[in-house]
């Protein structure tokens, strides 16, 4: 007869634990801008990134990221021109591979975060352009200087996040800043002047 070890006991709950979680954590998660529910959401900083990626004296596509953003998103799918969003980015939040670069970034040569601390984007039009993607053409501020910007979205998927609860909508987004226009001119041309954005934005509906 086999006696029972607790060791093996704890080794097959955890195991069991293992192959239980990603079960539990299951859920739908709807892709079809009929079934999202409308409303006003609010950005989730911690699962929404700003990716950006601009040439390095023509060797690299040199890329960091924004953290930290927050923003509103008032959502109707049935009516999606009638949506608007407005997103801040708090410029401090500049990472990239290396620290020394970071605090250049914020500097005043560059993106001076001390005087200019937030960028944001407020749309002034949304337009269908699929079942799933659309164009939000808008304002962008920046440096201090405010001009048009227009961003592509595509539709990731909706429904609750299995870890808060929250109700949430997420969209991948793209566009391009010409940061010349901006007044961010350090290192033109050399260093790129399209600075090309990947935004993951992840949107909590709001009882």
């Amino acid at each position: 007869m086999h006696k029972f070890s607790p060791a093996a006991g704890a080794l097959a709950a955890l195991l069991s634990l293992a192959v239980a979680a990603p079960a539990a954590r299951a859920q739908a998660v709807a892709q079809s801008p009929q079934a999202v529910k409308a409303g006003t959401y609010k950005i989730e900083p911690h699962h929404t990134q700003v990716i950006f990626s601009v040439s390095h004296f023509g060797f690299t596509n040199f890329s960091g990221f924004f953290s930290g953003a927050s923003g509103t998103l008032v959502l109707d799918p049935k009516n999606l021109a009638a949506s608007t969003l407005t997103v801040s980015i708090p410029i401090q939040s500049v990472a990239t591979t290396s620290s020394v670069l970071d605090q250049e970034l914020r500097d005043e040569q560059w993106l001076d975060a001390a005087k200019f601390p937030t960028a944001t984007f407020t749309s002034t039009k949304v337009t269908p352009t699929g079942e799933r993607t659309a164009t939000i053409d808008g304002n962008l501020t920046l440096h201090g200087v405010t001009k048009p910007l227009t961003l592509q979205a595509h539709l990731g998927g909706a429904g609750v996040n299995p870890l808060d609860k929250a109700y949430t909508v997420g969209f991948a987004v793209t566009g391009v800043v010409p940061r010349g226009d901006f007044g961010v001119k350090e290192d033109l041309p050399v260093v790129g002047n399209d600075v090309h954005l990947t935004i993951a934005g992840a949107f909590e509906l709001q009882q």
